[in-house]
């Protein structure tokens, strides 16, 4: 079981998908989750092995999203308890008749950065070397080149074609050809939405190549939002120090990726005049729990239901329509309790 297992977290990370690892760590009877037992749990909140029953996974399921958003592994207990922090561990109560206790660590688990770069120029080899340093992901397309260069690529293709390769948050693609075959290589690029898409040139050749896209018909506002030129602005001159200020731009942009993990947690208005929040709820703490609130939620006029979590619900209303004491109203009425109150 557990080889399968972890050829699945192979095969998600291979993949750039990122997902969540939780293993159970101790266990009261007559919990069905066994010290040892694991779950991959996806941002989408698919779960594959398995940590307990259905007392269990919602629950283990909402903190993976949750350290998916925001980076940090936890801690969590599910046991006759209200849903406290205490000394970092989360506690949840248990909801199951049979009683008994779990704690689960969850961990989440990134892909490799994937740098894509096209050409073999110098500032091209000395990217991938300094890529592979920090442990990226490396594929190098390279059409004619020298195949005796000592480029540390996990892929050397003769071909500009990226078409195999999977646009991620993660994906970086750079374009060092430096005249030679500027124009293919970035044909072939805008042919992709990439996280992060740069162009070493200076900004008069940029102009000159760039303008030559445009007037082939090539989308203007996909042009435009190529980075050029590449790299942070650190008065970079010698090819190596180009290739320095494009990693560490590269690494600024993963950094602003990765979500807000308080996105959530702020009220604000959108344009259509309604009021968007994430209701904390006290006592939400099964499946059944989510359905009864969610039913709930859509039964009343003037709101808009997002997702609906243990613990917690995304609405949006027109307060012209509805009032946010009678959403409250409502809920409580269910035998639950918000506890957040807006700003």
């Amino acid at each position: 079981m557990y080889n399968i297992f972890f050829d699945k977290a192979g095969q998600l990370h291979e993949e750039g998908v990122a997902f969540a690892l939780a293993t159970v760590v101790r266990f009261e009877a007559p919990s069905s989750g066994k010290p040892g037992d694991k779950a991959i749990i996806k941002a989408d909140g698919t779960i594959e092995g398995w940590i307990g029953g259905g007392c269990t996974q919602p629950v283990v399921i909402k903190e993976a999203q949750l350290a998916l958003q925001d980076g940090n592994p936890r801690l969590i207990r599910i046991a006759a308890a209200s849903n406290i922090k205490k000394n970092g561990m989360v506690v949840y109560p248990m909801t199951c008749h049979s009683g008994g206790e779990l704690d689960v660590f969850i961990e989440p688990v990134y892909p490799k950065p994937h740098m894509v770069i096209l050409g073999h120029s110098v500032v091209a080899q000395t990217l991938c070397r300094l890529a592979h340093a920090i442990h990226y992901r490396v594929t190098v397309c390279a059409p004619e080149a020298d195949h005796a260069l000592d480029l540390d690529a996990r892929v050397l293709s003769e071909s500009w074609d990226l078409s195999s390769i999977k646009a991620t948050p993660h994906t970086f693609v750079v374009v060092a050809t430096q005249g030679e075959g500027d124009e293919a290589a970035l044909r072939e690029a805008l042919k992709t939405e990439w996280s992060y898409l740069a162009f070493v040139a200076s900004r008069k050749k940029a102009g000159v190549v760039l303008g030559t896209l445009r007037e082939e018909g090539l989308d203007t506002g996909k042009v435009e939002s190529i980075r050029v030129p590449a790299g942070l602005d650190i008065k970079a001159r010698l090819p190596e120090e180009i290739a320095v200020s494009i990693l560490a731009e590269v690494i600024q942009v993963k950094r602003e990726v990765m979500p807000d993990a308080d996105q959530n947690e702020t009220q604000q208005v959108i344009e259509t005049g309604y009021l968007a929040e994430t209701l904390k709820i006290e006592e939400m703490s099964c499946q059944h729990c989510v359905s009864t609130v969610e039913k709930t939620l859509h039964k009343l006029d003037g709101v808009h239901v997002g997702e609906v979590l243990i613990g917690s619900a995304d609405i949006s209303y027109n307060p012209e329509e509805v009032k946010r004491e009678d959403i409250v109203a409502a809920i409580e009425k269910r035998g639950y309790q918000v506890l957040v109150q807006p700003n």
